[in-house]
């Protein structure tokens, strides 16, 4: 075998570090982001917020700006931009490219020019439905035994407010050998009546009838309604109304009283107290309607402006040791790679906002049914970017308009085809199901046959088994279940 020497010319691309930072930045969430710029400021002593004063002065200079400049920011909806990751320069000619600290409405707009109104979340208090309950065992007179009973009940009823352990695991659980059956029930019954009242019951029966026992005895139709939560709760469960009326000797009128009646207790009346932990998110776009055109506009608030700070970057060259004037370039350099990142990232989710926006404006101007199918595909074709990046930019990224806050992947959905060889979004297909559904009667509810019937008039054919498909995603009980008197 011959040992020769040859030269061959190819390409690669090398993840760099910085190359690495740009991606990451990409597919944070606002609030994953603003965690990552305040360990950045933390960490790199050249790094720091502009000022008020200082972005008052660069607005000043953009009003004083050449025609050109302007006119092209008027006239493009598209902004120019550099694809992440793959087309991301990885050198030190970002300096010609980028400017030195970050914009917060990419070239489209001022940071004054946005208007959104956001609430700032403060922090809140939260008390769970278990500290509620011991609260006011403590403002009761209990024993030391009724209390250890108390607290052994308390901690075994679950957030929606009933008991999900035995009388005798509750005996076994308090372990003292004077505690019986009959006083366990007892301190179940005082506790039964606290706020909110039918917490600890141990079925959906037994709720109901606790809160219906307080009610008042002149309440019309109070005697009726106890007798059917206890004694006809399965015909009930089943919506058999003409059995109900039979067995209770009531004529349909009465029975809708009835009815009426119990739909004001709480079948659950541990989520009046056990709320769930509200989520925040921070809209990364707005979007509004300017002129009679939808435009897009970053959120100021959801990225601060970041700047390098020029005096300490100067002292590197006045640094009496070598170290101190390699340690302060350093830290200039990762923080000009990170403002540029950082611009990277807010010009990319502006190009995918916008292409977004335009593809759906008929969601923005009349609604979900109005919503148009479209794919990662479609957008990654129209900026010229691969589909992993758009999966990137559309994550966790949220969107704000006149219709509500959308994360960003709310507007893609697949198609289903319609009679005249066009295509209708699952979105808009979902919100004709719903809108059938809100318009029914509740007597007579549609069922999924009917309801494919009455799209397939509006020209788009869907099967049985696609609506029911639909209709359980959207969390829309059966037509049996939906039957009511009311």
């Amino acid at each position: 075998m011959r040992q020769s020497l040859q030269l061959k010319i190819g390409q690669q691309l090398t993840m760099t570090p910085q190359l690495q930072q740009a991606i990451r930045l990409l597919q944070l969430s606002s609030l994953d982001l603003q965690a990552e710029i305040q360990d950045a400021l933390d960490n790199n002593p050249l790094l720091e917020v502009e000022s008020e004063q200082s972005q008052d002065s660069d607005n000043a200079d953009h009003v004083n700006s050449s025609h050109k400049d302007d006119s092209q920011r008027e006239t493009s909806d598209v902004i120019k931009t550099q694809e992440m990751p793959e087309d991301l320069p990885v050198d030190s000619t970002w300096d010609d490219t980028y400017s030195s600290s970050t914009p917060v409405n990419g070239a489209a707009s001022s940071n004054k020019s946005y208007d959104g109104d956001y609430e700032v979340y403060q922090g809140s208090t939260s008390e769970s439905l278990q500290d509620h309950l011991i609260w006011q065992m403590q403002l009761s007179h209990f024993s030391e035994e009724d209390t250890a009973i108390g607290e052994a009940i308390i901690e075994a009823i679950d957030d929606n407010g009933y008991l999900t352990a035995d009388i005798d695991d509750i005996i076994e659980s308090v372990r003292l050998p004077e505690v019986g059956e009959e006083e366990v029930c007892m301190v179940l019954k005082r506790i039964q009546h606290f706020d909110p009242v039918g917490v600890g019951a141990r079925t959906v029966s037994e709720c109901l009838a606790i809160q219906l026992q307080q009610l008042d005895d002149r309440t019309p139709f109070k005697d009726d309604a106890l007798t059917l939560v206890c004694d006809h709760m399965d015909l009930l469960g089943n919506r058999d109304f003409r059995n109900i009326q039979r067995k209770l000797k009531l004529t349909e009128g009465d029975l809708r009283e009835v009815m009426r009646l119990i739909q004001q207790m709480h079948p659950h009346p541990g989520e009046q107290i056990a709320q769930q932990e509200v989520e925040y998110v921070v809209p990364d776009v707005a979007v509004m309607k300017k002129n009679g055109r939808w435009v897009v506009e970053l959120n100021p608030d959801s990225v601060p402006k970041l700047k390098v700070n020029e005096e300490y970057a100067a002292l590197s060259k006045a640094a009496k040791s070598s170290a101190d004037s390699q340690y302060i370039k350093n830290h200039t350099q990762e923080a000009r790679w990170f403002i540029k990142s950082l611009e990277s990232r807010n010009e990319t989710l502006l190009k995918v906002a916008n292409c977004i926006v335009q593809r759906q404006q008929g969601f923005f101007e009349y609604g979900e049914e109005a919503m148009k199918p479209m794919v990662l595909n479609d957008v990654a074709e129209a900026v010229e970017m691969h589909e992993s990046t758009i999966s990137r930019v559309t994550t966790q990224k949220f969107l704000h308009c006149p219709r509500g806050i959308f994360e960003l992947k709310y507007f893609f959905s697949s198609h289903v085809s319609t009679e005249g060889g066009g295509e209708c979004s699952s979105t808009a297909i979902r919100a004709l199901i719903k809108k059938l559904v809100a318009a029914e009667n509740r007597s007579k509810p549609l069922s999924d046959s009917k309801i494919a019937e009455l799209i397939a008039e509006q020209g788009i054919k869907v099967a049985r088994r696609t609506i029911a498909k639909y209709r359980e995603s959207l969390n829309i009980p059966s037509s049996s279940q939906r039957k009511s008197l009311l």
